[in-house]
């Protein structure tokens, strides 16, 4: 949709229209975002997908139109646009079917540096934000270890100070752009394991620092298109001015940043299963079976239209918690709630559309098969579904 003129009118496919409090701004936005992927992602992402990487020239690309500093202060570059503008731009990137290039992008954007805008002081900012927002710099998160994931509490990585440097010793598991990213935003432990969620900080850590080590290039179930890493750290030096907010309160940041997350995996959910769903409509209109279309069997019409109303409840959630949060309201049971609900209503969703697509869903190549894959970790990474209950749970 381009105006409010025509916000209610029917679309192609299976489009929603905008919340009423998603003002004009956010909707050029989405334009810009849509055209950009319909350009530059759906014809190359293929191409990505069997190189296992996004050319840097993508970040520089997004970075030129001003999409990848919407949650960093004018001052170094950004726009400042909240958690609105990211649901929609998280959203509109998940359309493009490639959910590797959704995943490596806002992971820059959302879940990396947006510590730094958080809790950084004013020199960090100044050193690092402006090649970020440019795009001149990829960013990732480093927290996951292979034997803390959900829990954060559980990360060994091992910080002692040295004078005026940190000493550095671990290894993390799964880090998204952890290969070819320039700067990591780096969870480890300043206290000792007794101090559990009390004795983590952050660091920033550029990928150039001596001790780092990109250990593994691992190789994934979907999500082919974005580098996930395993990184190791030998007697790594980092000076103390990389320390990034204080010492020992890495864990009230690092959840913070989940929150954010989780917010994000909403409108990852909302624009992959709408996109699913309009493959879908176009196969199984145009699909005969039985003498008629598919669409014409009573079962796909009500299948489809089951999973469409499950994807604008989800997507209805998102937009109301990102408002919010814009609002300053706490949203911490939400994103929970979205995080728990929004994964498992997409793979709903993708494989009850592979489902319609027959045969032809199996294959490889085509945007459905690939979309399934891809679906998988939103019910584990970010927060697995379990976990997320028992989030909700505690706040009931």
């Amino acid at each position: 949709m381009t105006s409010r003129a025509n916000a209610d009118m029917p679309e192609a496919g299976f489009r929603l229209n905008d919340p009423v409090f998603v003002g004009e701004e956010l909707v050029m936005l989405r334009d810009q975002v849509r055209r950009f992927v319909e350009k530059e992602v759906t014809p190359n992402g293929e191409a990505w997908e069997r190189e296992g990487k996004i050319p840097r020239e993508m970040f520089r690309k997004l970075g030129d139109m001003g999409l990848l500093g919407m949650q960093h202060e004018e001052a170094y570059g950004g726009t400042q646009m909240g958690s609105l503008a990211s649901v929609v731009f998280g959203e509109e990137l998940s359309r493009s079917t490639f959910g590797g290039f959704t995943a490596a992008v806002t992971v820059h954007t959302d879940m990396s540096a947006s510590h730094i805008t958080r809790v950084g002081t004013p020199d960090q900012k100044a050193r690092f934000l402006p090649d970020i927002i440019s795009g001149t710099t990829v960013c990732a998160i480093g927290v996951t270890e292979a034997g803390a994931g959900s829990d954060v509490a559980g990360i060994r990585t091992r910080a002692v100070r040295d004078g005026d440097d940190w000493i550095i010793n671990g290894t993390k598991m799964f880090i998204t752009n952890g290969v070819y990213g320039k700067v990591v935003v780096l969870g480890a432990r300043t206290d000792g394991i007794e101090a559990g969620a009390r004795g983590i900080s952050l660091f920033i850590v550029p990928t150039d620092t001596p001790g780092f080590n990109v250990t593994t290039k691992l190789e994934k179930h979907g999500w082919l298109c974005s580098d996930t890493a395993e990184l190791s750290f030998e007697d790594m030096r980092v000076p103390g001015e990389n320390l990034l907010g204080e010492m020992n309160r890495g864990f009230h940041a690092i959840m913070q940043g989940f929150e954010h997350e989780r917010l994000m995996i909403g409108a990852f959910c909302a624009g992959e299963g709408a996109k699913a769903i309009e493959l879908t409509l176009d196969y199984v209109r145009t699909r005969r079976a039985f003498g008629k279309s598919i669409w014409d069997q009573q079962a796909t019409r009500q299948r489809l239209a089951d999973l469409a109303s499950k994807v604008a409840m989800i997507r209805a959630l998102t937009y109301q918690t990102a408002a919010a949060k814009d609002a300053g309201q706490p949203v911490s049971r939400e994103t929970a709630m979205i995080k728990s609900v929004g994964p498992e209503i997409l793979h709903d969703v993708v494989h009850g559309c592979l489902q319609l697509h027959g045969g032809s869903g199996y294959m490889r190549g085509t945007p459905i098969e690939r979309m399934t894959r891809d679906a998988r970790i939103l019910r584990i990474g970010g927060g697995a579904t379990e976990v997320m209950l028992e989030e909700v749970a505690k706040r009931m």
